[in-house]
């Protein structure tokens, strides 16, 4: 008798959180324009822990942080990073503010108190069902050196300097129209047409 009732409790359970999930996707759609709920957020960061294996967060970085290494893993961040979470790790992008959920504050605890073995797993690894893709090499778990050179920066961001950040805007990827607009630049200074875009209308 217990047990029945006791499967009967379970499944009222389960009913009334199918029921709270239906009214909260009714009353909100699935919009990426709005913030996620602090519950979300709890729920995410949870499971996020969760799905990092003990090992993986217990890893310790094998590359030595040197000026060298900053610079490198600065470059690849500018390049590869910057468009969802700009440079300075704000996530202040056009991209990054369309996510759902969107790229975080990289410069807050949020992320800084994350060990180095868990920003290197997000990096190499991606996180499912957000914008944050896999960008590991193919190499074997822990021997990706971009990605751990990756976590060298990422602490390095709540410090970062306007001189450092200007010089990541040259890494930065250049839209279509920009590339146009250099090569028409050049193709004038070496005795062509002058630039469509400095032409007086």
């Amino acid at each position: 008798m217990k047990r029945i009732r006791a499967r009967y409790v379970v499944l009222l359970i389960i009913l009334i959180g199918l029921a709270a999930t239906g009214w909260y996707v009714m009353a909100r759609g699935f919009s990426a324009r709005t913030q996620p709920t602090s519950a979300e957020a709890f729920i995410a960061r949870r499971l996020r822990g969760i799905a990092i294996p003990r090992g993986a967060r217990e890893a310790q970085n094998p590359v030595a942080a040197s000026p060298e290494v900053l610079s490198e893993a600065m470059a690849h961040f500018a390049d590869h990073c910057a468009t969802c979470h700009a440079n300075d790790g704000s996530g202040e992008t056009s991209i990054g503010q369309g996510l759902y959920p969107k790229p975080p504050d990289m410069r807050q605890s949020d992320t800084q108190r994350l060990t180095d073995g868990e920003l290197y797993y997000i990096i190499h690894n991606g996180v499912r069902f957000t914008g944050m893709p896999a960008f590991g090499d193919g190499s074997k778990e822990g021997l990706d050196e971009d990605s751990w050179k990756l976590v060298h920066f990422i602490r390095h961001l709540p410090m970062i300097t306007a001189e450092e950040l200007a010089q990541m805007q040259q890494m930065n990827p250049k839209s279509p129209a920009e590339l146009k607009e250099e090569e028409e630049i050049e193709r004038f200074l070496q005795g062509g047409d002058e630039p469509s875009t400095h032409k007086h209308h």
